[in-house]
Formats: structure tokens, sequence, C-alpha cells
């Protein structure tokens, strides 16, 4: 019997089949030029099976590790950008379940699952601890891992997300462009809705929404079955009871032309988890770290080295602070030196100090 038809019907559209297909040729249709060979997705990438669910993972460079979550329906070639401008780390990253070469899960996986699954590919990786980047959905996954898995993270970085149930909505024509994943299939339709639902740089410059667009096509956009599980998974969580028991250094990042979060979203952040600093990006929106990665990205580096230096000179100061005697006299610093019999002698100025 012959798969295609003259005629839909209702119940055939009803269930998405004949949409599915239909946004699977235009995406044949629109489809970019060839992927680079640094970005090119490849079947015999590293494969982690995670509770019956076949989850790609990727891991590539040398150095103190940096695992990426990535946002709703998108895959780990999408990060490629980004990733570049971290020469000197270990960058880890996955498809989630429902987008990119992963399998896509019969039953939506929650937040809290998905921050299992992030410790699971660090596992899978060797790598007891990292520094974990959560941008817009990957964000909230981010912030759960940090909470119930607190050992695995160093420094968070939260980019374009928000609390969930709590924050600030996106405005009606972002979250009805959010409810499909047209966008992924369609150059048309991705053309249409850039400016009202990512901002930025993506919705100001043509020639960014064509590399984006290239980006996309390195692997098979979403299923609509896949798309609509992972929306499922996020719906109903909230960060806001756990956000003060977040224990990390973590930087809030976001771009000031969001329109599908809000700014404010990051403020809600920022002011809630006690180690937090913000940093608001003008004229950025919600893919800054796509769109503008070499300048976001350099406030993330800063902020991940600016730890790591206060760390070593905080421990560097207690090492000294101990090997000092203590001296509550002023002037000079002296110091009593044993004789071999046991007897000090009299203190001396100790020029060295």
């Amino acid at each position: 019997m012959s798969t295609e038809r003259s005629a839909i019907s209702p119940s055939r559209a009803l269930t998405g089949l004949w949409f599915e297909q239909t946004a699977r040729n235009l995406h044949l249709r629109y489809r970019a030029a060839t992927p680079t060979p640094e970005t090119r997705c490849k079947l015999d990438d590293d494969v982690l099976i995670w509770r019956g669910h076949r989850v790609r993972v990727v891991q590539a460079g040398a150095g103190d590790p940096l695992l990426l979550l990535g946002g709703l329906g998108s895959h780990l070639g999408m990060w490629a950008p980004f990733a570049a401008e971290f020469p000197a780390r270990r960058i880890i990253r996955f498809d989630m379940p429902g987008s990119g070469l992963s399998s896509t899960p019969l039953y939506p996986l929650s937040i809290p699952a998905l921050a299992q699954l992030a410790v699971a590919v660090l596992d899978h990786c060797a790598t007891p601890r990292a520094d974990v980047v959560g941008f817009s959905y990957g964000g909230a996954v981010a912030q759960q891992t940090a909470r119930d898995h607190p050992r695995r993270v160093r420094r968070l970085v939260l980019a374009a997300t928000t609390c969930g149930v709590g924050g600030v909505p996106g405005s009606i024509a972002a979250m009805t462009a959010l409810a499909t994943p047209l966008r992924f299939y369609s150059r048309p339709y991705f053309e249409q809705v850039a400016a009202a639902l990512y901002g930025g740089a993506t919705g100001r410059d043509p020639e960014v929404r064509t590399q984006q667009i290239r980006m996309r096509n390195h692997a098979p956009p979403p299923s609509s079955y896949g798309y609509a599980m992972q929306m499922l998974g996020g719906k109903g969580w909230s960060s806001l009871p756990f956000l003060t028991d977040i224990p990390h250094e973590t930087l809030v990042i976001s771009g000031d032309d969001d329109p599908l979060v809000p700014v404010e979203n990051a403020r809600i952040l920022a002011d809630r988890i006690p180690r937090a600093r913000l940093k608001i990006v003008k004229r950025a929106g919600h893919l800054l770290l796509w769109d503008d990665a070499p300048n976001v990205a350099a406030h993330i580096r800063s902020f991940i080295n600016d730890r790591a230096a206060w760390n070593q000179r905080r421990v560097r100061a207690a090492k000294q602070k101990e090997r000092r005697e203590p001296d509550t006299r002023e002037g000079p610093t002296y110091r009593s030196r044993p004789t071999s019999s046991g007897v000090l002698q009299k203190p001396a100025l100790d020029h060295r100090l």
C-alpha cells in the first residue's frame, strides 16, 4: 500500500504526522550549504546508553572540563562558534533525548532526570567535576544539576535562562513561535520569526541568520514528537524553591534584547543565588552564546579565570599565614630562632619578610 495520499485524514493531521512530513520536505528544500568538517555530525561519534536512551556525546580538546547544556530542540553542533572560543578547555557536549542524533524518548524526561543524565555524561567522560554552562532550556538543567549534584559542578554559568514557574514569560509572539519546531525545518519561517523569537544579532542581521541556519543543518532537526517531549519535560518545573541552596560561584548572563527570556529573569536568578554575579550584554538577544560568541565568551572566560586565580591566591595566602608566626608588636617583623639546645635567642630583625 502506498504511503502517499492525495488527501490528509483528520486523524493523521491531529497526530501531527502530516505536519512532520511536510516540515521535513521543507527542510530538504531549503537546506543550507554543506557543513564544515569541524562541525559535521558523524554517526560513529561516542554514544552513551542511559536508561534505554541512545545519547550522542562528543568531547574535544584538552584542559579543564567545560560541560555545555543546550537549548530546546538544539543539537551539539550549534555550540561550534562558542566552543571555538575555549581552545584551552576540554569541551563536553551531548544531544539531549529528542534532538540531534540522540534517540527520541517515548515519554517526557523531567528536568531532574536530565540533570541525572548530565551527571551520567560526566561519568561517561571520566570527569569527576566540570564547569557547567547552561543555555536557555539547558540553563534549567544546569540549575537542577548544581542543586542535586553540587560536587559535580565547579563553577556555574546560566545564560539566557529562567527559573521556570515564577519567572517572567516572554512576549506572546515569541512564545507562539517557540511552540512549534517549524523554524528548524523551514528557512522562510525562521526568517519570519527570528526577530520576534530571538532578537539580538540574529533578529537584526540576515547574514547571522544564514550562519544560524547552516549550523542547524549539521544534524537532523528535532521531530515534532521529540520536540513536544522536551517541552512537556519542563512543564511545571521551578527552581525558585532551591535557588538559595545553590552554593557555587555563578555567572548569570543575559542580553537586554531577548524577547523569549526577558532580562528580568536574569535578575531573579542573580538576586536569589547567594554567590551569583550578573552580566547584562547590550543589544544581545536570546542566541547570544552563538550569534555573539566572541564577546560573550570573553565575559565567561574572565569569570572562570578570575575565580581560578582568586582560589590560587587564597590558598597561597592561607599557607603563608600558617608559616608566619603571629607578631602584635609595632615596627619591623622579628623572629625568634631556637639554638641547638632549644633555648631561644634574642629576637633578631628579619629582613626577608
